[in-house]
């Protein structure tokens, strides 16, 4: 009597089947597992990517003074506004609130406008944007020239980088750069004094196409002019 009976051929066939399944499962699991994972680049890393491959960028941000440590923590001053920037050094720094003012360079001359006051400051961008923190984000990509950086740990998911000025004159003793994903979200500088500017960026856009004439500074009418 043969023993291939239809039930039997059915139950064999349904055990296979679930066999199979089982087995597709199990080498779908083992494939995944042996496949090499990316590593998470650290703030360093990051960093240098965004310096290499960012040319221009602009976007908003927050910026709040603080002072003290842990629960003494206050606030002194908040501003708000926008910023674009094009490498190296042209920027645009435009404080909206509580007051309106400009900062800007056409990679030449740094123009200040203080608006309530119509009064513009002239100075020559030379060597100063080098140790100071508007390098960080606008500078030339030779940022290891003027700073000592490291590694700073993870806080809230965001990676952060310490930037030590390697100038012993500059006003900034310590500069923190907080990364996401590739991109600036936050940064903290600290004086001598014990202040700590915090900045928050938002709406962060990385090379966008900006006009040819961007960042050329046009004299407000009827303003004031201080050179230095």
């Amino acid at each position: 009597m043969s023993i291939f009976k239809p039930g039997n051929m059915l139950n064999r066939t349904s055990v296979l089947s679930v066999r199979i399944s089982k087995l597709a499962t199990l080498v779908a699991a083992v494939s995944v597992i042996s496949m090499p994972t990316v590593a998470h680049a650290n703030a360093l890393e990051q960093f240098k990517r965004f310096v290499t491959e960012t040319r221009s960028a602009r976007g908003e941000f927050n910026q709040r003074m603080v002072k003290g440590e842990g629960d003494k923590l206050r606030v002194s001053s908040q501003s708000s506004g926008t910023f674009a920037f094009s490498r190296p050094g042209k920027f645009i720094w435009n404080y909206k609130k509580p007051y309106e003012q400009v900062l800007q360079s056409d990679g030449n001359n740094m123009y200040i406008h203080d608006q309530d006051l119509n009064q513009v400051t002239v100075r020559a961008l030379g060597n100063a944007i080098g140790s100071s923190p508007a390098a960080i984000l606008f500078g030339s990509n030779d940022l290891e020239k003027n700073f000592t950086l490291s590694d700073a740990g993870n806080k809230d998911g965001i990676d952060w980088l310490q930037a030590i000025p390697k100038a012993k004159d500059t006003q900034f003793e310590r500069i923190g750069i907080g990364l996401r994903d590739g991109l600036p979200v936050g940064m903290e500088l600290r004086d001598s004094f014990g202040q700590v500017s915090v900045i928050n960026f938002t709406r962060f856009e990385k090379n966008p196409s900006l006009p040819a004439n961007q960042f050329k500074f046009v004299m407000p009418k009827g303003a004031d002019l201080l050179q230095q």
